[in-house]
């Protein structure tokens, strides 16, 4: 791996020679790592190296990588794994300390343990199993053997405390952002009416509607009926699930199903998405209150028995399926499934107990001495266990007393040099988050590595966001910021050909990521030239200039506040100054829109020409729809234009929503259809109705009803104004 600031800060670390392990959240590119695996199909160990190639992403399910199997050692085939093959590896531990906190604290509401996926291997086993069960019945059902991706094997990563799964890597992407100028029909047949099937468009997004609901539809008839949850379309966020592979063009072939594991246990009390209310409803009425990954034993059986030619022998792994179910269910007291069992089952505690202790284990709170102690005693299990009530002592407690290495790390700070290398350690673990993270720089991040006593000065700062951080404490980043926010749209205005690149740029990332067609990509550059374009193009600059006007004046007023009142408590002036700037937020107009709604106004009357800026006179008064004033106001005269950019700009910032506004969801698609195919739609439909009117006879018999109507309206007024 390349000599880069991580490497160092991990030298660094291990050159204290701590008695404590380095925390690891998760892994960088180009890390060698080896694991003991377990193949899902039958009882195959087995050690593999590999090699992390890129890391993919990660959210509340876990952490994605692209590896590459460097060595296999084993007595047995691994089925699926080969030397020098490319695969997804997904360890079910967030990279994020927020949302694994989130994530275990629904968790423990739902269920009264640890995220079992993540802590108890045979937990993780039962899910691909059914994984395995899925994709057979894919197979047949869509007549495509990569319908569902395999997944191969299970293991533990000791380092990051977590179990892990290998799967096949699948390239593919979530969708293109079709031009369609028929989303009246497309809505029509997404709600079943009657529609034109002739002038149906967005092929590939009607293919993966139509293939994530078909799949619904079968994950509940061989009883996955929690799994479906993934692929539910309602949720909004679970076209990502469903992947295109880059080797298929056909647009209704090549889609993948990847993802089995959810991330958040569905409380009833706390439905995160429109979809979540049906499915509520639908586990009501199975006798689940809260769902997460229960499937159906029974139905599943069934299911194979009835489609036999598709799963063939496959009475072992349904027999270890029931096994690993068995465990798994019975590893955490969940009331809302196991009811009175808690009261009188002895069996059921037992296994709680005993999936406690593996689930600290594979969490690094054990060393294989005291986990070798508690198995022999439940005294000392139930004691072990109640140490952890305690927040943030309760995971020291239990590290002192289940692990040699940490209670000699706790022991040794009482000394004042340990204590020192010990602070510094932590310094150099919080230097990679922060850097990885984008809150510092790599030379920053070196030159605290090289001075640790300077993270103190930057710690108020963490609890910023990124930006604001890193702009306080870096002089370079705060000048680019404050270049790009105040001289470059100076630069913008004045410079002609700055502005041209400006929006050449801008086409060729629309072409890139397929929300712009090469028709209206090569109107837009055949017409760069002309002078409204560049007289837009001069207002969408000013319109940019105007950003941080509101910004200002509202701290600025904040302050002025604070100060000019003494005779208020400070707690007082305090709660004042967050509601004047909450005020400046949500108000519809603002300073910085009045300024831009004052600039429209000015140049239209400067040039005295209301009709090219009526449009835009009004938009532009009001908050955050006022970007898109110029863009709406170039429909008529450069419709490709106008469509582009506020498609554009719509859709990128679609993508600051948490959860919903991730890239290929469905609320990204939504927003581009609204400000590019419909505006497409539009026109289309107003020119075919143009068209139609043409060939009409003109109508005046609607004269003389209506006159009779004005008459009767203008008597009655004049009548109740005479009786007053």
């Amino acid at each position: 791996m390349a000599e880069n600031i991580y490497t160092v800060l991990v030298e660094k670390f291990k050159s204290l020679k701590l008695h404590r392990p380095m925390r690891v959240d998760r892994y960088e590119d180009g890390t060698v790592l080896d694991y003991d695996v377990n193949a899902i199909d039958g009882d195959n160990n087995g050690n593999v190296k590999l090699e992390i190639e890129k890391f993919v992403g990660g959210g509340f399910a876990g952490q994605v990588y692209r590896v590459k199997i460097l060595n296999i050692d084993s007595d047995t085939e691994l089925s699926g794994l080969q030397v020098d093959g490319i695969y997804a590896m997904k360890i079910l531990i967030p990279p994020s300390g927020m949302s694994l906190f989130f994530r275990n604290f629904l968790c423990w509401i739902g269920f009264q343990g640890p995220f079992q996926l993540q802590v108890n291997p045979t937990a993780a086993k039962a899910g691909a199993i059914w994984q395995k069960f899925i994709r057979k019945a894919a197979a047949k059902r869509f007549g495509d053997e990569k319908a569902v991706n395999d997944i191969h094997a299970i293991f533990v990563d000791s380092t990051l405390g977590s179990c892990g799964e290998i799967s096949d890597w699948v390239d593919g992407r979530t969708w293109l952002m079709e031009v369609d100028e028929n989303i009246d029909q497309l809505r029509k047949w997404r709600m079943g009416k009657k529609h034109e099937a002739s002038l149906l468009g967005s092929d590939e997004y009607r293919a993966k509607y139509k293939f994530m609901t078909d799949f619904v539809k079968l994950l509940h008839e061989m009883g996955a009926h929690e799994f479906a949850r993934q692929y539910e379309w309602t949720t909004c966020k679970s076209q990502p699930n469903a992947l295109k592979r880059r080797d298929s063009i056909a647009p209704e072939k090549g889609l993948t199903a990847v993802d089995f594991r959810a991330g958040l246990a569905l409380l009833p009390f706390l439905p995160m998405s429109p979809g979540d209310f049906k499915l509520i409803w639908q586990g009501l009425k199975r006798g689940s209150l809260v769902q997460f990954d229960r499937g159906d034993i029974a139905k599943l059986e069934s299911f194979v028995q009835d489609n036999s030619d598709a799963f063939g022998d496959s009475s072992a792994l349904l027999e270890q399926l029931k096994h690993c179910e068995d465990i798994y269910r019975n590893s955490l007291p969940d009331i809302t499934h196991n009811g009175f069992k808690l009261f009188y089952s002895g069996k059921l505690w037992k296994q709680i107990f005993s999936s406690a202790i593996t689930s600290w284990k594979v969490r690094n709170f054990l060393d294989d001495d005291s986990e070798k102690h508690l198995r022999q005693s439940k005294f000392l299990t139930f004691i072990y266990f109640m140490m952890g009530i305690f927040p943030i002592l309760g995971r020291v407690f239990k590290k002192a007393v289940g692990r040699e290495d940490w209670r000699k790390h706790y022991g040794a700070l009482l000394e004042h040099s340990y204590f020192i290398k010990a602070l510094k350690g932590r310094i150099f673990e919080k230097l990679i988050v922060w850097q990885r993270a984008g809150r510092i720089s790599e030379s920053k991040a070196q030159k605290l590595s090289d001075a640790p006593m300077d993270y103190f000065l930057h710690l108020p700062f963490s609890i910023l966001p990124i930006s604001l951080h890193r702009f306080f404490t870096d002089w370079k980043y705060a000048k680019d910021s404050l270049h790009f926010i105040f001289v470059r749209p100076f630069k913008l205005y004045f410079s002609k050909s700055l502005r041209e690149q400006w929006l050449c740029d801008m086409v060729v990332q629309g072409k890139a990521k397929h929300i712009l067609s090469d028709d209206d990509a090569d109107t837009i550059l055949s017409q760069l030239k002309e002078p409204y374009i560049q007289k837009y193009l001069v207002s969408l600059v000013v319109h940019l200039l105007t950003l941080p006007i509101t910004q200002i004046v509202s701290v600025a007023v904040a302050i002025w506040f604070y100060y000019s009142h003494p005779e208020m408590s400070q707690e007082a002036r305090g709660a004042a100054v967050v509601v004047i700037l909450g005020i400046f937020q949500i108000t519809p107009i603002s300073p910085g829109s009045l300024a831009r709604g004052l600039y429209t106004l000015c140049l239209s009357i400067k040039e005295r020409d209301f009709k090219n800026y009526n449009i835009a006179i009004f938009l532009s008064f009001f908050k955050y729809i006022g970007y898109l004033a110029f863009p709406i106001q170039m429909t008529y005269h450069y419709p490709a234009l106008a469509r582009f950019m506020a498609g554009h700009w719509a859709t990128e910032a679609v993508h600051i929503v948490p959860v919903f506004g991730e890239r290929g969801a469905l609320l990204e698609h939504w927003v581009f259809c609204l400000f590019y195919n419909w505006p497409l739609t539009i026109r289309k439909t107003m020119a075919i109705r143009s068209e139609k009117r043409k060939t009409l006879k003109p109508r005046y018999w609607q004269i003389v009803p209506l006159v009779i109507l004005a008459s009767a309206i203008f008597a009655g007024i004049d009548y109740f104004a005479y009786q007053n």
